[in-house]
């Protein structure tokens, strides 16, 4: 519940395809909360929980059994949540030190000040 008055400052989200899991409802929360803009790429739409169920044989396997939801009862998986600020990373800027959705995130960041 603290979010950004933890910090007293302004607070962006860098999300993209590779951002799964957790980041899914982190990132349903943070907009939720109105802490501030997602920068980035959609997340990739990917949470459910699931637990370990072991065969006979030994074989284990893991079965879902939570389905999350955000606060309207919509599902999450298969549901990427969406970018306020949406910045495509280029085929290959990774091998670099180049990173286009961080410097985005930084210039949505200083424009919002001290008291936004």
């Amino acid at each position: 519940m603290l979010g950004q008055r933890s910090l007293e400052k302004p607070t962006v989200l860098v999300t993209n395809q590779h951002s799964l899991s957790d980041a899914e409802d982190f990132t349903e929360g943070y907009r939720a909360m109105k802490l501030g803009p997602v920068v980035g790429e959609p997340t990739a739409g990917w949470i459910i929980y699931t637990w370990n169920t072991q065969l006979l044989d030994g074989t284990v396997l893991r079965l879902p059994r939570v389905r999350i939801t955000d606060r309207t009862g919509a599902p999450l998986e298969m549901h990427p949540r969406p970018v306020d600020i949406a910045v495509d990373r280029p085929l290959g800027e990774s091998y670099g030190s180049d990173d286009i959705q961080l410097e985005r995130a930084v210039e949505a960041l200083l424009s919002r000040g001290n008291g936004s």
